[in-house]
């Protein structure tokens, strides 16, 4: 991703990331986290803003700090270092928005030839997987690195 990005700090098991978003608001602390799901080796990554006071993290809050890009390209970097200490695995992102997914999928999309050099993205749609497409409006994402 081409929009440069923020610094991650992250646990040894690279299954909790942490950034901090700077832009129109000021700054915002932003959390990463892939938990399993249940699914033999299936990973959901959840993103979110992390409540300084309570230590707990809202992934529906849409922060609107000006810098999705860079914030996008973290992220990005976050599945990088995820799928490094994690082989075999894949991660779904599912919005919890409309928004958020359109967001997501312009991401996406707007850097599509350089993430398929390293992993194959499916998009859902009508409750079927399937390649991504640019142009399609998806409900969720898998993420595959190419073998």
């Amino acid at each position: 991703m081409n929009s440069g990005h923020y610094t991650l700090m992250y646990d040894k098991s690279s299954m909790g990331f942490e950034f901090e978003s700077i832009g129109k608001k000021g700054a915002i602390e932003k959390v990463v986290q892939f938990s399993h799901t249940g699914l033999p080796d299936t990973y959901n990554l959840g993103l979110g803003d992390k409540d300084v006071r309570s230590g707990r993290i809202d992934d529906d809050v849409i922060s609107d700090n000006g810098d999705s890009k860079k914030v996008l390209a973290t992220v990005a970097r976050a599945v990088i270092r995820f799928f490094e200490q994690n082989t075999s695995c894949q991660i779904i992102a599912i919005e919890g928005t409309k928004s958020r997914t359109k967001l997501c999928q312009i991401g996406i999309s707007n850097n599509l030839e350089e993430i398929t050099k390293n992993f194959i993205i499916y998009g859902l749609k009508d409750r079927k997987w399937q390649v991504f497409e640019r142009g399609q409006n998806y409900e969720a994402f898998l993420i595959k690195e190419k073998e």
